[in-house]
């Protein structure tokens, strides 16, 4: 069950699209382990923790959009927000986390890079290194959780979301972003049963998915 919200942040021009034979690559993967057709492995796991550590001391630069239109829609269309932890998933440099600090009491930013986790030690007071296939948090113990250009892995969120938790899964740049799963898939590949409110907003869209009671 979706419902789509009319889009009240504009796309600017200047739009920063990825390579589209890298980005295609990136987004089958993305599909195909959402999807479970595909395993995750130490090796994928090893390859783009490697990555991005080396992406990291010029990511905000020359990697990052720069622009959270996404996420403040989210956070400002996409409610009730739930009280309690929030935990942000491939953290990256922390650019996001500021702004999910206005929402939530605390926010938890995970990262597999190491490096990343350490760019983001202005902006993430808490930061933890962990692969997001295996949380480090108790069963239903989290509020939220925040996957802004993240890899899906629906098991683990099922699990660690608390009953009255939610989803926000952000793409910053929509369907041509390297990672973009749409929600329509992401909420069949949860377990369970789901209500996603979604919108585009800025250069991407957004969708906040919850349960069903």
């Amino acid at each position: 069950m979706a419902h789509t919200l009319p889009r009240v942040l504009p796309s600017p021009d200047g739009k920063p699209l990825p390579p589209r034979d890298t980005a295609d690559a990136f987004r089958t993967f993305a599909r195909d382990l959402a999807a479970g057709r595909r395993p995750w492995t130490a090796a994928e796991a090893g390859f783009l923790g490697g990555l991005f550590d080396q992406l990291a001391a010029d990511w905000d630069s020359a990697q990052a959009t720069g622009r959270d239109d996404p996420l403040r829609d989210a956070l400002t269309r996409g409610g009730p927000l739930p009280n309690g932890t929030c935990l942000e998933v491939g953290s990256g440099t922390g650019q996001f986390t500021p702004l999910l600090a206005t929402a939530f009491p605390t926010v938890l930013s995970l990262d597999l890079s190491e490096q990343m986790l350490h760019q983001a030690a202005d902006r993430s007071p808490t930061r933890v290194r962990a692969d997001a296939s295996a949380l480090p948090v108790p069963d239903a113990s989290i509020a939220a959780i925040a996957a802004i250009d993240m890899l899906l892995f629906p098991t683990e969120i099922a699990r660690v979301l608390a009953p009255d938790g939610v989803l926000r899964w952000i793409n910053q740049l929509g369907p041509e972003g390297p990672l973009y799963v749409p929600s329509e898939d992401v909420a069949a590949a949860i377990p369970g049963q789901w209500h996603t409110i979604e919108a585009t907003a800025g250069w991407g869209s957004w969708a906040v998915i919850r349960r069903i009671t």
